[in-house]
């Protein structure tokens, strides 16, 4: 263990890079592209020193190019699941043992690879995997896990250094213990930093993990794979595990060495998960840390005091960039309707001049594919349903193509019925609704937006009147965990937005900041008495 008192370098926001035209970094994402979509990923498990290939694979396609395969992944059986949770406890002593500065040296570290020679890696799988557009997967992929993993290291030492006072001839300290067992680590497709934070966060604190990436996302998670490998994760301190989500879940959440689960994903799953960690809690060695960050249905509101063209371009790009597919997307929106006209022919105005969906190599495309195609069927199921039903009218879009990717324009829904199925129901993809109220409704529609939805993740109010922007911000006080004026409901910033929201979008452990952090630890204070009493008795005795 090292002598010294250390400070981390200072965390700051990783610059976004243009890729304009012309610009070596669109050079590069461009050439790794091309040499991944040309290539088959043949890829393994991560169970200790192990790279397990089982035999039993599926195939890999871009959702813009579905008929298209650029690799496989094996998958785990029972046994492979057991095997990682028994490499994951080997190696939690040696790690929860090793200095805080070494495994800061290893996060940052990756950090750094992501910054460099692995910046057009990740980006590139993260357009074909998820479909991304270069400025989405530049943002995600690259910058925000950059950020996760050099502002965790800066907040690990802010927590280490929260300590208890000490009376004289007493010194008191805290010391943060990783929990005892294993983390269970579940993954989305929409974000390669979540993916690569959810992990890695736990695993910071000195705990070991097992990870579970989306289907949709192994893809790019066999680069944050390949990061954490070279930056020196030791073997079997977070192990990776891909396939049957329900025998894994299973198998992990039997074990009495089951110390917490950090979830991103459906609000159905977690509950069900929930459930199964209530159901199994007497077998626990410990009471697991639940964390989770589940749906949303987020929403806009427009003040009649509000700028049409500001509005609109907080819907385009709220509702409509990575085709809606982030737990933040706008896909409930609110306006006056004294200005209601206006911000619906720019926000038609901004969807007309969007390519038409195609491949996120095209980097003329603002809009791509969604992720598979059973979001593909829900979204069209619904757009359909809008087409047929006499309080719903479709005023942009409404067209759908999967022939080749898959492809669902995006679409705006005008609704008389401020409870129709789509202002209610998460569709996860390029389609919001719009209901227009009465301008001397405001009050009212406060109270509508705040009871429409179980979600309360994130929202936004654009007004310029401060007094109305007042009343929303307390009247919305528990509808949104992030909450935006005058912006538009998307685009968290590590440091500056910790990020989640609460009632049925999760538990609020605010990912992005020391909070999160905290739940991976379990503090132990201890106290040391330098002059050692030897007689019971106290004064008042006599």
């Amino acid at each position: 263990m090292g002598k010294g008192f250390f400070q981390v370098p200072t965390a700051i926001n990783e610059p976004i890079r243009s890729y304009a035209p012309g610009t070596p970094e669109r050079e590069a994402v461009l050439k790794q592209y091309k040499e991944y979509f040309d290539n088959k990923e043949d890829i393994p498990l991560y169970i200790g020193s192990e790279k397990i290939k089982t035999g039993n694979t599926k195939p890999l396609s871009p959702p813009h190019d579905h008929k298209h395969i650029v690799g496989h992944y094996h998958l785990a059986e029972k046994k492979h699941v057991s095997e990682a949770i028994k490499n994951s406890l080997a190696a939690g002593k040696a790690w929860a043992n090793l200095a805080w500065e070494e495994r800061a040296a290893i996060f940052l570290k990756a950090a750094d690879l992501i910054a460099g020679p692995y910046r057009a890696k990740i980006n590139a799988a993260t357009m074909i995997a998820q479909s991304k557009n270069i400025h989405q997967a530049e943002i995600d992929a690259a910058c925000e896990l950059i950020d996760f993993l050099r502002f965790n290291v800066e907040y690990m030492t802010h927590i280490y250094e929260s300590q208890p006072e000490s009376s004289e001839g007493v010194w008191n300290r805290v010391e943060y213990r990783p929990l005892e067992g294993f983390v269970y680590a579940i993954t989305p497709f929409n974000f390669t930093a979540i993916a690569g934070n959810l992990p890695a966060s736990a695993a910071l604190m000195g705990n070991v993990v097992i990870w579970k990436p989306s289907d949709s996302q192994v893809f790019s998670a066999k680069v944050i794979v390949d990061v954490f490998r070279e930056a020196g994760v030791p073997e079997g301190v977070i192990n990776v595990v891909y396939g049957d989500p329900v025998m894994i879940s299973e198998t992990v959440l039997a074990s009495p060495d089951f110390a917490g689960i950090h979830f991103t994903g459906s609000t159905h799953v977690f509950k069900e998960l929930w459930k199964q960690i209530g159901n199994n809690i007497h077998r626990y060695k410990t009471y697991p840390r639940i964390v989770g960050e589940t749906g949303g249905k987020d929403f806009i509101l427009a003040h009649p005091t509000a700028k049409p063209q500001q509005v609109a371009t907080a819907i385009s790009r709220g509702a409509f960039e990575f085709q809606g597919q982030k737990c933040s997307a706008a896909s409930r929106v609110y306006l006056p309707k004294s200005l209601s006209k206006e911000i619906l022919e720019l926000v038609k105005k901004d969807i007309a001049s969007f390519n038409k969906p195609g491949s996120p190599e095209d980097m003329s495309n603002f809009i791509t594919a969604v992720i598979h195609e059973g979001s593909f069927d829900k979204l069209a199921k619904y757009i359909d349903q809008a087409k047929k039903d006499k309080n719903a009218e479709i005023i942009a879009g409404g067209g759908y193509d999967k022939s080749k990717g898959y492809f669902v324009e995006p679409t705006v829904i005008l609704t008389t019925d401020p409870h129709y199925t789509t202002m209610e129901t998460e569709l996860f993809g390029p389609v919001v609704t719009v209901y227009v109220y009465d301008d001397k409704d405001w009050a009212k529609t406060l109270e509508l937006v705040d009871t429409t939805s179980p979600y309360a993740l994130t929202g936004a109010v654009l007004a310029t009147d401060r007094y109305a922007i007042e009343e929303a911000v307390k009247a919305l006080k528990n509808a949104a965990g992030n909450f935006y004026i005058n912006d538009k409901p998307t685009g968290a910033v590590v440091g500056q937005q910790p990020f989640g929201g609460a009632r049925a979008s999760g538990t609020n452990d605010k990912a992005g900041s020391a909070q999160n952090l905290l739940r991976w630890v379990s503090p132990r204070l201890i106290k040391e008495t330098f002059v050692t009493p030897e007689d019971y008795r106290y004064p008042f005795l006599g």
